[in-house]
């Protein structure tokens, strides 16, 4: 099975006020027949998961200009409406009376607390350690890290331990993703010192733990070689371990492994349904960029199923060289799991966030835009992170109202990091 990703002339330029990384691009995926991309696409998707079923709801955001500024904050000069219920499918390529608009995926509203990428991260991964009879799962992340919860929860419920390690000191009043890391798994707070030194430290304390350790690498390859595994009712003793023996899964800081994508592919898949978002229309999907691993594997998806979208990422954790070393190095462990020759390019428009700023900063105005958006449109979005998103969707909407592509926001969920945030920046609340 061969092949290559390709660069191909963009569909359509993006033009608005934001510092590009790249420029825009239209990748595409040349197989050798029909039949060979099927198989490519089979093992990625025929497996078990985490969620039930890839399904999400579709939102459709009116954006209108304000003549006078009627609101604080970087959308002052808008105003929205949401209509929760659109026609999609055919009518996603209709264009009504040059109104600027924009849809947004709610993956917000997957799940109570393990929703947006996060629960798209974990889709293919829990059930990964559940084949390999995984007993328990080590990550880390900031006090507030929406993965490191959203990892409790979900080995909670299928019967795993969670160990957190979080970033510096434990809170004096515990609220948001870090009370809910505390309820849910077992938290270890660690020095600044430590932490910087992500590998090493959970290396460490897996090692800590009574058991032998999983490499995450290995269970993806497994995955791709018996991609149909079902969980077993036996321990796998030809090690030597013994039949009680823990076994223990390190996972990365937001989830950034190739283990990560196969969820964000089968969201692809699930949008690009002739009912939903289509195959045909070009689309501008807009994301927002901690790890960098959810717009890379939206970005894989479109390229494996053809589709005539272009993902663009606001960088909020990282320089433009960072995120392409990240995007090399998802694409080179996917496709060597596979065994897929291929030649890299870039999949992702990775782009400068209209305010730049150190990750996990506030800036002034930022609080008052969230509320303006939540009393207006009923979606509730974040300052670190989905408030970027739907800048850029905002000024992307205004610019191709009059026809070509349209906008898709895809909202990743972590607003319960509102309430460490309140804590943090209370002269803003």
């Amino acid at each position: 099975m061969k092949f290559v990703l390709q660069r191909n002339p963009p569909i359509l330029s993006f033009r608005y006020q934001f510092q590009s990384g790249c420029s825009s691009i239209n990748p595409q995926v040349i197989c050798k027949s029909n039949s060979s991309k099927e198989e490519f696409m089979s093992k990625i998707l025929d497996r078990r998961w985490t969620l039930i079923n890839p399904d999400t709801k579709v939102h459709h955001i009116r954006v209108s200009s304000l003549q006078t500024q009627q609101h604080c904050g970087p959308l002052e000069n808008f105003s929205f409406s949401n209509n929760p219920h659109p026609s999609l499918g055919e009518n996603v390529k209709e264009w009504h009376n040059d109104q600027s608009s924009f849809y947004i995926v709610r993956d917000d509203l997957l799940h109570p607390l393990v929703n947006g990428n996060k629960a798209r991260k974990l889709d293919a991964l829990l059930p990964l350690v559940e084949d390999h009879l995984g007993t328990d799962v080590v990550t880390c992340g900031g006090c507030q890290s929406a993965h490191a919860a959203a990892v409790a929860v979900s080995c909670a419920e299928r019967g795993l331990k969670a160990h957190l390690l979080l970033r510096g000191e434990q809170p004096q009043v515990l609220t948001g993703y870090n009370l809910i890391s505390m309820l849910y798994g077992n938290v270890t707070y660690v020095p600044r010192s430590i932490y910087a030194n992500r590998e090493e430290m959970l290396s460490a304390h897996a090692d800590s733990i009574a058991g032998s350790v999983i490499c995450l690498d290995d269970l993806l390859e497994a995955s791709f070689t018996d991609h149909n595994s079902v969980k077993s009712n036996f321990p796998n003793i030809e090690d030597g371990s013994p039949l009680n023996s823990k076994k223990i899964v390190i996972v990365n800081e937001g989830a950034g492994n190739a283990v990560a994508l196969p969820g964000l592919i089968r969201l692809v898949q699930y949008l690009s349904q002739d009912h939903i978002l289509g195959k045909d229309q070009p689309l501008k999907i807009v994301v927002d960029a901690g790890t960098g691993t959810t717009a890379v594997g939206l970005g894989i998806g479109a390229l494996c199923l053809g589709l005539p979208w272009e993902v663009t990422a606001v960088m909020l954790a990282d320089t433009i060289e960072g995120y392409r070393k990240q995007e090399e190095h998802l694409i080179s462990e996917l496709c060597r799991c596979y065994d897929v020759p291929t030649t890299r390019s870039g999949l992702v428009n990775w782009v400068e966030r209209r305010h730049p700023r150190k990750f996990g900063n506030v800036v002034k105005g930022e609080i008052e835009a969230c509320q303006q958006i939540a009393q207006e449109t009923g979606v509730l979005v974040d300052p670190i992170y989905t408030l970027a998103a739907w800048e850029l969707a905002t000024q992307l909407s205004l610019e191709e109202r009059k026809g070509g592509a349209k906008v898709v926001m895809v909202h990743t969920g972590g607003t319960l990091g509102m309430f460490g945030l309140a804590q943090r920046y209370k002269s803003y609340f």
